[in-house]
């Protein structure tokens, strides 16, 4: 594993953020395939994601199940700037990963700059962000995965999908993030849960 890492652009979060800023303030995206409706995600992804980081409340569980982390774990999550279910969903990622410092590594991988690795985290034959894939360092094997979105985010989707005629992806969205708010990451985090508890 420590091979292939050094083979990939690896971001901290902290670095992340600050390349997503600079992204933002030169009215750009992290996309490869630059356009003006991606750039416009990515500053509205930007004001979501502060957001969060001043409102995420961790459940006193989850806490203690990451402190419980005895093994020590890389923790990849394939992203970009323009997708709004990582803006819902990578700041909570990182601030369960922050409580565990000694035993997670968090790194941001860009989807677009690492096709290969993406291709092998497919969900349902699409490159669907984010995708956070855990290493188990100590065994040396994949833990688990998880994404691109909590489980009831997914069926949405799906969902959508089944009859796209009867509403436009723009409405969709704002079914979509309307969930994300009243959900206020309890979803996500109780899914957090349940993949700790059965680590090793």
């Amino acid at each position: 594993m420590a091979t292939l890492l050094t083979e990939l652009g690896l971001y901290s979060y902290e670095s992340y953020l600050r390349a997503f800023e600079q992204w933002v303030q030169n009215k750009q995206s992290s996309s490869i395939n630059a356009s003006q409706a991606l750039t416009e995600y990515t500053k509205l992804n930007w004001a979501r994601t502060q957001r969060l980081h001043k409102t995420i409340s961790l459940n006193p569980e989850l806490v203690k199940a990451v402190e419980k982390i005895r093994h020590h774990y890389t923790w990849l999550v394939l992203t970009e700037t323009w997708c709004g279910d990582s803006a819902q969903n990578l700041p909570v990622i990182a601030k369960i990963a922050k409580l565990n410092t000694d035993k997670i590594k968090l790194f941001i991988l860009l989807r677009d700059e690492n096709p290969e690795l993406m291709n092998s985290y497919l969900t349902n034959g699409a490159k669907a962000i984010p995708k956070m894939i855990a290493i188990d360092e100590t065994l040396g094997k994949e833990a688990f995965i998880w994404g691109p979105r909590p489980l009831p985010a997914q069926a949405l989707l799906l969902d959508w999908k089944k009859n796209p005629d009867g509403k436009s992806w723009d409405d969709f969205e704002k079914d979509l993030h309307g969930w994300y708010a009243k959900d206020k990451t309890a979803t996500l985090q109780t899914e957090f849960m349940e993949l700790l508890s059965k680590l090793d």
